[in-house]
């Protein structure tokens, strides 16, 4: 939408037609005439059209026996607001709109009045250039509502942390490790027993999931926890919530599960 109304600013009356009520498909049409590439994509957006349209005049009864018939061809499903910017929506991606708006910016003056945006010395070629970026995508597919799961899992970045690391294990990184603390002798079983669900969870937090998504992570990172103590290595990682962002740190003792007897 931003993109038609850049291209519609100030377009003059013979470039638009003057019985055309789709302005953006009377610029792309005569520029089509002379650039190949917007020839091209006039041609593509006419089939998409008449699909769309055979698809509306077709009963809904006969849909399911030409499915039945045909399986090399399927109709695409256009929603409205692609239908609305089909022109603009065909060039991005077929990723040749940066060269046609830049087509048209160096021969802004057969299409356009003198203060348009795209006859600027400045912004036109500023437009051109800014579409370069989204013409480099691929538009084949779209996120879905579980895209944030579908990154690298925490358990695959603690191993390769582990790996790359320099207190680093040499264990296989297919290979998932387990989760083992060893008990201190002492008579508190239930505290301990606490204490091990605690680690339990928060090693099962690092994996992404429906309620927390793993930002960030970092092996090895220094925390002192008292003046007269060393520095311990650990995994520092950045969580995020619906409504909060939390920062963890544990050892690295217990994240390769050798806990010890440590305090």
């Amino acid at each position: 939408g931003v993109v038609e109304a850049c291209l519609l600013h100030m377009l003059k009356r013979r470039a638009a037609g003057f019985l055309r009520t789709d302005k953006v498909a009377a610029l792309f049409t005569k520029v089509g005439k002379t650039f190949v590439v917007a020839g091209d994509v006039c041609k593509k957006v006419q089939e998409l059209q008449q699909q769309v349209e055979g698809r509306k005049n077709q009963p809904s009864g006969q849909e399911p026996l030409k499915r039945q018939g045909s399986t090399t061809s399927k109709t695409p499903v256009l929603t409205p607001q692609a239908i609305k910017h089909i022109w603009v929506r065909t060039a991005l991606t077929e990723k040749v709109l940066d060269k046609i708006v830049q087509y048209i910016v160096d021969n802004c003056s057969k299409y356009y009045e003198k203060e348009a945006l795209l006859a600027d010395p400045v912004c036109g070629p500023i437009l051109a250039s800014l579409l370069v970026g989204p013409c480099a995508l691929e538009y084949t597919k779209l996120k879905t509502a579980d895209h944030y799961w579908t990154d690298p899992s925490a358990d695959e970045l603690v191993q390769r942390h582990r790996i790359h690391g320099v207190h680093g294990r040499q264990d296989s990184p297919s290979k998932r490790p387990a989760l083992g603390i060893r008990k201190r002798h002492s008579s508190g079983s239930t505290s301990e027993d606490r204490f091990a669900a605690s680690a339990r969870e928060y090693v099962e937090s690092l994996h992404q999931n429906s309620r927390t998504h793993l930002l960030y992570g970092k092996n090895n990172v220094l925390v002192q926890p008292k003046d007269d103590l060393e520095a311990i290595p650990g995994y520092l990682s950045l969580h995020q919530s619906a409504d909060s962002l939390t920062l963890k740190w544990t050892p690295n003792q217990l994240m390769n599960g050798t806990l010890g007897d440590s305090e």
